[in-house]
């Protein structure tokens, strides 16, 4: 039987190679609907939690694992030679940038040369993971092709970039539209049909190259704008103007306009890293992206900005940041979700313990957090979340809002403490708040207690 066919009767074998923020919930939605799905990670961890029916991520559930794994329909193992005997590999493994952001592609060569080593006759592969344009054609396709099998003609290949959102209620793998791009016609049909069983839409675009570059265009559009806000917001503090409430009424214009916020800086894997992946590229051939590079270079500032909105906070209560105990709350990379790659908290308390600060955090969905070894603290260090306490505010000099996770209580964080200092306008609605508040974005005023609230809710 054709895999075409295969595909239609959801007989054919799926294997996703990754198993973390995009792979797991590929796999659990491809099993969802159907097909036999089987894991593949070297994270031994990873694969014994699936087998006993867990999730350890927040947006799939273990309810769905375990009732999948119990029907059989998901499983996930360490063992390559599983490789062999499927029709479709997802890759769906980690893209990070080094310490100077340059494209680590490390995980999807080595993923490639695991598939090259077992690639067979007739078999359909999708890369997923976030990269630059070429990657497919350029790295995947070579490594592929020394089996002996030539792509498009023995075996298929394609990229369809991921577009998980972590802690979207709405949108989800199974809701959002797919683009695809394949390196045929024939390989580009091949994925639409599978993506098809998964996704209320799929866009075929006319080669990998373009289905890469839209993903690095998604993201970069965000980043952009974020940057924007976030320039504003640095400029709104100095005139003495509410950038949160310019926003808001920027908002009620019915068209032409998209609200984005300022905040600590940009975390998750996508919007940090994406800028560089594509900037990087452009180098190649002589093109400097410096809008895009201009964009990175503020929404990177934003935690020096905010160690510097800590001192100044600091300092009109008597108080100077070396010595002083510093509480974050919040180190996700935004609210509601677990997820802490390259949380703009990450480099906010590296700043504050290397000025002599004595820090520490809390957070409900990141119990601990690595921070460290590297230019801006040389130290490798693991904290603790710490339990949410009167006694913890009390003894905190300064309370950092850096994720506004919904679980907080921000009227009793700010009655039990003296200062807060908010980089995601979290305080806007509590009124009369005991604490001297210090808001990102917000006018600056040298008298404790006399800070802009901002605008009230009625």
């Amino acid at each position: 039987m054709a895999l075409a066919d295969r595909i239609e009767d959801k007989s054919a074998h799926i294997c996703v190679l990754g198993l973390g923020y995009v792979g797991l919930p590929l796999a659990v939605g491809l099993a969802d609907v159907g097909y036999q799905v089987i894991g593949l990670d070297i994270d031994k961890s990873k694969v014994r939690a699936i087998q006993e029916g867990q999730s350890y991520i927040l947006d799939v559930s273990a309810q769905d694992v375990a009732r999948l794994v119990t029907a059989e329909q998901l499983r996930a193992t360490t063992d390559y030679d599983i490789l062999s005997k499927m029709d479709v590999i997802f890759i769906c493994v980690p893209t990070p940038f080094d310490a100077m952001k340059a494209p680590d592609l490390s995980a999807i060569v080595a993923a490639s040369n695991g598939i090259a080593k077992r690639l067979c006759p007739g078999q359909l592969i999708i890369l997923q993971s976030t990269t630059y344009p070429g990657t497919t054609e350029d790295k995947v396709l070579p490594i592929l092709e020394e089996s002996g099998l030539r792509a498009g003609h023995d075996f298929h290949l394609a990229f369809s970039p991921e577009r998980i959102n972590p802690g979207d209620k709405v949108y989800h793998v199974g809701n959002l539209p797919k683009v695809v791009g394949g390196l045929t016609p024939q390989c580009a049909d091949l994925a639409r049909r599978l993506l098809e069983h998964l996704s209320p839409e799929v866009y075929v675009v006319s080669s990998p190259r373009a289905a890469e570059m839209s993903k690095l265009l998604e993201n970069i559009f965000r980043s952009v704008n974020i940057a924007l806000v976030n320039e504003l917001a640095l400029l709104s503090e100095r005139m003495g103007i509410d950038i949160w409430e310019v926003i808001q009424a920027a908002a009620t214009k019915p068209f032409g306009f998209m609200p984005f916020y300022p905040g600590p800086g940009t975390g998750g894997h996508c919007i940090p890293v994406d800028p560089y992946y594509l900037s990087w590229k452009a180098r190649e051939y002589d093109f400097h992206t410096k809008f895009i590079e201009l964009a990175a270079e503020v929404n990177q500032s934003m935690p020096y900005h905010v160690v510097e909105l800590i001192t100044r906070g600091l300092n009109r209560h008597g108080q100077v940041l070396c010595g002083a105990h510093v509480l974050i709350l919040g180190v996700a990379f935004k609210k509601n979700v677990d997820d802490a790659r390259n949380s703009p908290a990450e480099r906010i308390m590296e700043l504050l313990l290397e000025r002599g600060a004595i820090v520490g955090y809390n957070d409900p969905y990141v119990p601990r957090f690595h921070i460290g070894r590297n230019v801006f603290y040389k130290q490798k260090r693991e904290l603790v979340s710490q339990p949410l306490t009167k006694e913890l505010l009390k003894e905190s000099h300064c309370v950092v809002i850096v994720a506004d996770h919904s679980c907080y209580d921000y009227a009793w964080i700010a009655d039990h403490c003296s200062l807060v200092v908010d980089t995601k306008n979290a305080m806007q609605g509590v009124r009369n708040p005991g604490a001297d508040t210090v808001r990102l974005g917000a006018p600056w005023d040298s008298a404790p207690g006399s800070h802009n609230e901002g605008p009230q809710d009625p």
